[in-house]
């Protein structure tokens, strides 16, 4: 009696399609597919040379990692756990969460609780080798701290339209020296205080994105402070984005004297900037702007406009760790109503716990 099949794309490469058994479903695309026999997991599948494939379950964690990273978040952290212990290990420890980029998920969120509960949750994953942080809207200061204290080896940290203070970034930049790329767009809380903070403490900063919306700088005058800031404390910056903010030629020139090795400047939007003056003082520099021929970008435009999102593709309701636990059959929180394009999971026999009790599973063939 077969105990359970398996069908998971595996997007790196190609495999050879093994010869599947009659009574197995047809498998589309690229795809592995194995059979366990009771308990000795014989592997029913042959390549057309004659080679078996190995166990999906019996890879390192590490390689699992890297193929479960280019799931969908909503996936990882559902479907992947219910396939096997293994599968579930893995997705719970460090392996999946080196890089966290929930950034178009935190997008679609309305309750910004649930965007703190969610970052918690993945950085606790990480166990403290988290390298990379990509999220939209931290929703207040102690958040931010948390990343501080749990993500010390981060490199990467993209917090765009986030609720932060200069004061707490002052307070959390020294635990965040290892950061070499910086995203603070449209965080129209912090400025120059803030810029010198990430500057003074983030040695090895070599890109920093300060992109802003044109409404966040309605009372503003001009933002030569920051651009000051950035010149002071970040001398070895190569890649630099400024959009939309509020800043002269002088500025600019003021931070070209100082960063000296930067290769990319983006400017579209500084009106006051004169581009053709810079690109004849450093014809080396490439400068996109400040005159841009397409719209601003779609995704900020959205929240001014009357266009009302569908939020029902991201409007699960966050709940603890434990309930992403193999054994959680309430799938009405991820009904989206488009089912899963590139995941197929089909479970014959049984072995299963009383856990999974709610699910209707095809008869063993």
């Amino acid at each position: 009696m077969l105990g359970k099949m398996i069908f998971f794309p595996f997007s790196c490469f190609e495999p050879k399609r093994p010869k599947l058994l009659r009574s197995s479903p047809q498998v589309s695309g690229a795809a592995v597919a194995f059979v366990w026999k009771g308990k000795e997991r014989e592997v029913m599948g042959e390549c057309e040379d004659g080679k078996e494939y190995r166990c999906w379950e019996e890879l390192l964690p590490d390689a699992l990692g890297l193929i479960f990273r280019n799931l969908p978040l909503q996936e990882m952290l559902t479907v992947v756990p219910r396939v096997c212990k293994s599968w579930g290990r893995v997705v719970a420890g460090p392996y999946c969460w080196q890089e966290i980029d929930i950034e178009e998920w935190s997008q679609q969120q309305s309750k910004p609780d649930q965007i703190g509960r969610m970052v918690e949750l993945l950085i606790g994953r990480s166990g403290g080798s988290c390298r990379r942080i990509s999220v939209s809207g931290l929703p207040c200061d102690p958040l931010f701290s948390f990343i501080g204290d749990n993500a010390r080896a981060l490199r990467t940290l993209e917090i765009p339209r986030s609720e932060i203070s200069d004061s707490i970034v002052e307070t959390v930049a020294p635990r965040l020296s290892n950061v070499t790329f910086l995203d603070i767009s449209s965080c129209t809380k912090i400025g120059a205080r803030a810029l010198e903070a990430f500057g003074k403490h983030c040695k090895s900063l070599v890109g920093l994105r300060r992109v802003m919306h044109p409404i966040d700088l309605v009372d503003k005058v001009c933002q030569h402070d920051e651009a000051h800031a950035i010149a002071c404390s970040m001398p070895k910056l190569r890649h630099l984005e400024m959009g939309y903010m509020l800043i002269a030629t002088e500025a600019v020139l003021e931070i070209l004297g100082q960063c000296r090795d930067l290769k990319f400047l983006d400017l579209r939007g500084c009106w006051t900037v004169d581009d053709k003056f810079l690109r004849e003082r450093h014809p080396g520099l490439r400068v996109l702007g400040p005159r841009v021929d397409d719209c601003y970008e779609n995704s900020y435009w959205e929240e001014c406009s009357d266009y009302s999102d569908d939020s029902s593709i991201y409007s699960w309701e966050f709940m603890d760790d434990d309930y992403y636990a193999v054994g959680s059959d309430d799938e009405a929180i991820w009904d989206d109503g488009q089912g899963l394009e590139n995941l197929e999971v089909r479970f014959y026999g049984g072995g299963f716990s009383e856990s999974f009790a709610g699910f209707d599973w095809p008869p063993s063939p």
